[in-house]
């Protein structure tokens, strides 16, 4: 069992930076596939980005590419989230999930989510 806590959402202007954090509970958080997901209010929860459990592999959206870079510290538990140059359309709850085994973008594969931080960027 892995239970997962975000933190690190806020208010932020276009152009502006945040980082998420997502602390994971457990001894065997190596092991995880850790992914970033998001969900805009009327839209369906949507891949954002993904680190495998070594860390040494990372997966992006398409639309984040460029801005936004995942990484994590086994030795803290804890992935991370640091989102530059925001647009108005990164406005969500952003999730964090992980899963015993390689990457997916399916949010239907990942058996552990936190309960999500709302992103508000504005124009």
């Amino acid at each position: 069992q892995v239970q997962l806590v975000e933190s690190g959402g806020g208010l932020v202007q276009a152009g502006g930076s945040l980082r998420l954090s997502c602390a994971a509970s457990g001894r065997t958080f190596s092991i995880y596939t850790m992914s970033w997901f998001r969900q805009a209010p009327g839209k369906e929860r949507e891949f954002v980005a993904a680190i495998s459990g070594s860390g040494g592999s990372t997966y992006y959206a398409d639309s984040v590419k460029g801005r936004f870079t995942i990484s994590r510290d086994n030795a803290k538990n804890t992935v991370y989230l640091q989102m530059n140059s925001l647009k108005p359309e990164d406005t969500a709850v952003y999730y964090c999930a992980a899963r015993p085994g390689g990457y997916v973008s399916n949010y239907v594969s990942y058996n552990y989510w936190g309960q999500g931080t709302q992103v508000t960027v504005s124009s």
